[in-house]
């Protein structure tokens, strides 16, 4: 890896662990179909529909092939991601050869990354995320994210859930932050947009279409993420593979005396 290394290996950590995956044997392939074809005269009950189709789990392993663009620094890499529900995300990157270049763990409260490549470690608030992107995003946010689940965040009372070309649409605003998610033909989320005009940040999100089958949920095969906070410019290709369900796993995080503290 070339560039501002540090700042590649946090945005890895941080964004490319938005992971979904088939299993390492041959998955079904699932074509859209028709969506729904009424919405409901209740809010509440379209809300619950959208949400019945989320992945529910326990813990989530999984590993990806990245295509990152950070601000005109383009590489690729590998990440292993494991997920334990509402408690902690951890990523291991890799780079060419296998070696890992940098870990991460993420909790509701705080952000711990071990750069391997600098030797040095970094340990904030989940608030320092925030640089890079809206300041509303949380940790059970982040985890939606990743999932390819509904964020919680937008699913209220206030919320427009709309019906366009046979295409469900849910938008609205809250706290500052204009929001446009899009359904596709089993009721899957296939982009996201969340816009703040005034703090100059925008986030899209995007799903290929294309289906996998992990014992009765479906997952997206691929991805790709675009971030703007200010000059920082963050473009994401992914490739799944490898992903268990709901498995025992380790999240091993330590950091050796002789690296540097990055406060």
């Amino acid at each position: 890896m070339s560039g501002n290394i540090w700042n590649n290996l946090l945005w890895a950590a941080l964004l490319s662990s938005s992971l979904l995956a088939c299993k390492t044997r041959k998955a079904t392939v699932v074509p859209p179909k028709s969506p729904v074809t009424e919405l409901s005269s209740k809010v509440a009950e379209n809300i619950q529909l959208l949400k019945s189709k989320d992945l529910v789990f326990s813990t989530l392993s999984v590993k990806a092939k990245a295509k990152l663009d950070l601000g005109g620094s383009k590489n690729n890499a590998t990440m292993n991601i494991r997920m334990e529900k509402g408690r902690r995300i951890w990523v291991s990157v890799t780079a060419l050869a296998g070696i890992e270049v940098a870990r991460a763990l993420i909790t509701p409260d705080s952000l711990k990354v071990r750069n391997n490549f600098q030797g040095v470690y970094l340990k904030q608030p989940f608030s320092y995320i925030h640089k890079y992107t809206n300041k509303q995003v949380s940790f059970d946010w982040l985890e939606s994210i990743l999932l390819g689940n509904t964020i919680p965040y937008f699913l209220n009372d206030q919320a427009k859930i709309e019906k366009t070309d046979g295409q469900w649409i849910l938008q609205g605003e809250k706290e500052a932050l204009i929001y446009k998610v899009l359904f596709d033909g089993v009721m899957k989320v296939s982009e996201s947009n969340v816009n703040d005009v005034a703090a100059g940040q925008a986030l899209k999100i995007l799903y290929n279409g294309v289906y996998q089958d992990l014992g009765g949920s479906l997952f997206p095969k691929g991805l790709t993420i675009n971030s703007m906070t200010g000059n920082k410019i963050v473009n994401i290709e992914l490739e799944y593979y490898n992903v268990e369900r709901n498995v025992p796993l380790d999240f091993p995080f330590s950091v050796p005396g002789k690296y540097e503290v990055i406060n």
